[in-house]
């Protein structure tokens, strides 16, 4: 016997009667074909009035129109009872505030410790079988607000929002030196460093990614600021803020910290010549924030006073989008972390 989590419920409305079920299901209750195509296989998967229907079937006014999905589980991850701040839960979603240091999902070589982990725990707990689909990524060291959807329906529908860029992220960053604007808009492609691949670079040739900044606060030799993805490249955040002249606190591969490791491993002529071309390249604003990233006040802070200061000073604060189940736009929002904060209070 097939077990299915809770119905998705459309009623047509007077003007859509006559209306063909398939243009119902994709254009009212935005189905992809795919999703289509493996509810059609389901006894339960599309009903009208409580019978399944074929899909060229015309509606009519009132009836009531309901999607299912079969339950799912993620059998390739170990449930583990781990720390998990839960900021809502339903039916279609779980949102929780992710800490600084743990993966979103088990990797090759690194199969526990996990968001995914703790999340199919937690739904084991609640008797709920649900697989594991993280709507987004967050970096290992970034914390704040994750989205994870139960079924392939409320992913689909959030995905689709992020590829129309109708969705809200806002993070909240501490970065090197004092930005001066109050505001700008970074508008630089982004794509991997030909030499080393894992990195990311601000490259001509490279793909779209846009930020928004806004400054909240100035301190000393550093600044918090707020900002806003227009495009979700990787390590955009961290590279935009580095083309800019800012990098992020604590950011061990796009900080002065990865930058001064560089100059100590390579001694010849010819690497200090790379390291002065690349430090002109970045600008007045640039060489600035780098000359002033071992003095401002951040680095005065006992290392027991923000034991994971260590991380890079990124955390994803605000996350808003339309709910696929309610149809309604939702925020949710996660405070500052204790470690981010107590480097503010430190430079108060």
């Amino acid at each position: 016997m097939m077990n299915y989590y809770s119905p998705l419920t459309y009623v047509v409305p007077p003007d859509e009667e006559g209306f063909y079920l398939k243009t119902i299901l994709q254009n009212r209750m935005g189905l992809s074909r795919k999703l289509l195509s493996r509810l059609k296989l389901t006894e339960q998967g599309i009903t009208v009035n409580g019978n399944r229907e074929y899909i060229s079937i015309k509606v009519k006014s009132g009836d009531v129109i309901e999607i299912r999905m079969q339950e799912e589980e993620s059998e390739d991850i170990l449930p583990q009872d781990l720390p998990l701040e839960i900021l809502f839960e339903d039916e279609h979603l779980l949102i929780v505030n992710k800490e600084s240091g743990m993966i979103v999902h088990p990797t090759h070589g690194h199969y526990l410790n996990t968001v995914a982990n703790a999340a199919v725990h937690h739904w084991k707990e609640r008797g709920e079988n649900v697989r594991f689909r993280p709507v987004h990524r967050l970096d290992q060291e970034t914390s704040g607000v994750l989205a994870i959807a139960k079924n392939p329906y409320v992913h689909q529908q959030i995905s689709e929002q992020m590829i129309a860029h109708s969705i809200t992220k806002e993070y909240l960053a501490i970065v090197h030196g004092t930005v001066a604007e109050e505001r700008g808009t970074i508008d630089a492609p982004i794509d991997r460093d030909p030499e080393q691949p894992h990195i990311r670079i601000v490259t001509p040739s490279g793909y779209r990614a846009v930020t928004h900044y806004e400054v909240v606060r100035r301190y000393d030799g550093i600044t918090l600021v707020r900002l806003m993805l227009e495009t979700g490249r990787t390590h955009q955040i961290r590279v935009h803020m580095k083309h800019l002249g800012h990098p992020l606190l604590g950011d061990k591969m796009y900080g002065p910290e990865a930058d001064s490791l560089e100059r100590a491993g390579d001694g010849s002529l010819a690497g200090e010549a790379a390291t002065a071309e690349a430090a002109g390249a970045r600008g007045a604003a640039g060489e600035a924030a780098h000359e002033d990233a071992g003095a401002d006040c951040a680095a005065g802070i006992p290392a027991q006073s923000a034991p994971e200061l260590a991380r890079q000073a990124l955390h994803a604060y605000r996350l808003g989008f339309v709910h696929p189940g309610t149809r309604e736009r939702v925020e949710f929002t996660a405070p500052l972390p204790a470690d981010m904060q107590a480097v503010l209070d430190a430079c108060e």
